[in-house]
């Protein structure tokens, strides 16, 4: 059976008068037939109704038209064709009165059709909001916003360094609001991309975010304070080990005394003789001692 028919709500006296309500929206060049009760708000809309009259039984009535859009416009004519747009979203039962006039002697038939129609706001824009650094093994909280009617079927994936996976999926969230909140830990340095699909009834868009994640400072001043203390403590290891032992020039002079002698035998040399000793004094005795003959004259 042709989906159109659904459009079909509740005949009046006519019995044999059979028709269907079609919608048509026009986005740009394109134009989208709308046969299941969703319409896209602030988009030019056209319902047409397509009478179903096989045997010709209505080929030379005439016939008026009665569009009550829900919203409090009513539209008259004669053409089975109305064209409007529903500025705001929202649910509304929309009416068509179709009056059939077969003569002038005749009273003219009326029968009425409803629908109700959900009017949705299409999926115009995705943003992505998030705190302004990522960082490696941190659990970063983002939030997806979307402009559009829910309910939305949401589709995202993670691309670290952006590469496309043909094999992986996606994960398929229902959202029942306007904001999507996402958990997520990355676990790798540099740029990774957030594939994000949104579809409602009337509409579908996809985009994608590249996001920068960098390395933890944290823990890479750690490391860095860790070296700086091992390599400090080795080299004054290595000070110490390496240091020569030098003996206090004070502690020998206080320890040791020389004495000068002249030996007579020696030809008028002298004799240097050293005299330990390790006890300290607070006087001073004379370092050089001459023993030889005295001459007087």
């Amino acid at each position: 059976m042709d989906p159109g028919f659904a459009a079909i709500g509740r005949l009046g006296r006519g019995e044999n008068i059979a028709g269907k309500l079609v919608f048509y929206q026009m986005e740009g060049n394109a134009t989208y037939v709308r046969d299941t009760g969703e319409l896209a708000s602030d988009v030019p809309t056209e319902t047409m109704f397509e009478l179903f009259d096989p045997h010709l039984n209505y080929s030379t009535a005439k016939f008026t038209y009665t569009w009550d859009l829900g919203n409090g416009e009513v539209i008259q004519g004669t053409e089975p064709v109305v064209r409007y747009h529903y500025p705001v979203s929202g649910n509304y039962t929309l009416r068509l009165q179709v009056g059939v006039n077969f003569n002038k002697s005749a009273a003219p038939i009326t029968d009425v059709y409803s629908m109700d129609v959900q009017v949705l706001d299409a999926i115009k824009n995705i943003e992505l909001k998030g705190p302004p650094d990522f960082e490696v093994s941190q659990n970063a909280s983002l939030a997806v916003h979307v402009d559009g009617s829910p309910p939305m079927w949401v589709c995202w994936r993670f691309l670290p360094n952006c590469v496309p996976d043909a094999a992986g999926g996606c994960t398929l969230t229902m959202l029942y609001e306007n904001t999507l909140r996402l958990n997520h830990t990355f676990n790798s340095a540099g740029v990774h991309c957030l594939d994000i699909t949104v579809r409602n009834d009337i509409s579908k868009l996809q985009s994608s975010f590249s996001i920068y994640v960098k390395r933890n400072n944290t823990h890479m001043f750690f490391i860095l304070a860790c070296a700086a203390i091992l390599v400090a403590t080795f080299s004054f290891i290595m000070v110490i080990a390496c240091r020569p032992r030098r003996q206090n020039k004070r502690e020998i002079t206080a320890s040791s005394n020389a004495l000068f002698l002249k030996n007579d035998e020696s030809e008028g040399q002298s004799t240097i003789l050293f005299k330990f000793s390790n006890e300290k004094k607070e006087e001073k005795e004379p370092l050089l001692v001459q023993y030889g003959t005295q001459y007087s004259s």
